[in-house]
């Protein structure tokens, strides 16, 4: 169904990268030299410079990359920021290297890029495998072959390195603040008691969830691989973050019921908040789904045939592309800070964060409800505020 009215060379263009790069990286393992293949794929830059993540992990695929790199020109695109999309990524399980190996081959994947990336051109970010001390080394070997401090060529960097305070809970803020933003806006309600179910403890959930309870809303399940904790009353989100932090499981939380790890999906709650993985909620399980507002806090939890379920059934989903971009918009002001050598204090840069999240929220719902007669998802309204912006960009620069 064409639901954008755009043009098929817009299609065309979004459909294959820009520029694909494929690097081998040596580096000494104990005692012998391995080559690792790294990649960065440069999708699109019409709304500027590439962005995007680098991924380190042993299954990690061009292909995935590139899938990626799209999502991110998306992404990208309906945060309203002045990014194109990309992706990095190499095949290594990081597990299995010691520090120095680890630090070995992040500055070597710079060497081997570094005429590709820059403030302007494209600048990178962590993602699975990867943290702020690897862009810490990252930025320290691009800026030695530079000659000069460039502190804008990473994003994601330590605060005591051009870093933001921000950036450890910007994605599971800007989850709570869209699920906020669309139960005030489609449930006429303010989060006072609404119950909120977490699945997936890792960062983004964690933050949710703790964001969650500043907004008013009662936090009645988490979720990690050990288990669910569930609570009709309301959890302890700063005990239940504590306990996974110290223990790695947070079915230690000492209270609550202990159910199976996919129990909070099907919990009683207001609001579902998916921060696992990708396929979450599936055919054979989204008849359990009790939720009325599903906001992704992970990169595709639900599948095609679930999302057509749900939304038959009345559930709004509010999609990745909109709701999990608090990281990559914190990357963007923590960028805008780096350029200028200056900084906003932690109360400065998260209200600017959600003002951006605020605002995208308004216009992916204005799509949404001129589109809505015609059976459409909040997905399909977010996929064409982000086209039809790349599209503008595109015909404004003579490329189509």
């Amino acid at each position: 169904m064409e639901i954008g009215g755009l043009d098929k060379v817009v299609y065309d263009y979004l459909s294959r990268p820009m520029r694909v790069i494929a690097i081998s990286i040596p580096v000494r393992v104990n005692g012998s030299m391995v080559i690792f293949e790294g990649y960065r794929v440069q999708h699109n830059n019409a709304l500027g410079p590439f962005k995007g993540g680098i991924r380190f992990h042993p299954e990690v695929t061009l292909e995935d990359d590139i899938a990626l790199a799209t999502l991110m020109t998306l992404k990208n695109s309906l945060a309203g920021i002045p990014y194109g999309g990309g992706k990095g990524a190499v095949r290594v399980d990081p597990k299995l290297l010691k520090a120095n190996e680890l630090e070995e081959l992040s500055r070597g994947y710079v060497r081997a890029l570094y005429s590709a990336i820059g403030p302007e051109i494209d600048i990178p970010a962590p993602d699975v495998g990867t943290n702020p001390q690897i862009m810490a080394w990252m930025v320290d070997e691009y800026s030695k072959i530079a000659g000069r401090n460039v502190p804008g060529v990473f994003t994601a960097k330590p605060v005591e390195l051009w870093g933001n305070p921000v950036r450890e809970y910007a994605t599971g803020f800007g989850v709570m603040v869209t699920a906020r933003e669309a139960w005030r806006n489609l449930f006429n309600s303010n989060l006072n008691e609404v119950k909120v179910s977490v699945h997936g403890f890792g960062n983004t959930g964690q933050w949710a969830a703790y964001w969650a309870t500043k907004m008013g809303a009662k936090v009645v399940a988490v979720a990690d691989t050990s288990g669910t904790v569930y609570d009709p009353n309301g959890l302890d989100v700063n005990k239940a973050m504590e306990v996974k932090n110290k223990s790695g499981k947070v079915i230690n939380y000492p209270g609550g019921q202990k159910l199976s790890p996919d129990d909070a999906l099907y919990v009683n709650a207001d609001i579902l908040i998916p921060s696992a993985i990708e396929n979450t909620i599936r055919a054979d399980n989204v008849t359990k789904v009790k939720a009325k507002l599903i906001v992704e806090g992970a990169n595709g939890p639900t599948t095609p045939e679930a999302e057509e379920y749900l939304t038959k059934r009345g559930v709004v989903i509010v999609p990745d592309i909109l709701a999990n971009a608090g990281g990559v918009i914190m990357s963007y002001l923590e960028w805008v800070e780096n350029l200028q050598w200056m900084t906003w204090s932690e109360e400065e840069t998260r209200s600017k964060l959600e003002g951006i999240m605020v605002n995208n929220f308004k216009k992916v719902l204005n799509e949404y409800e001129n589109l809505k007669k015609g059976g459409v998802t909040m997905r399909d309204a977010a996929i064409v505020t982000a086209v039809t912006r790349i599209e503008k960009a595109m015909k404004l620069r003579g490329w189509i």
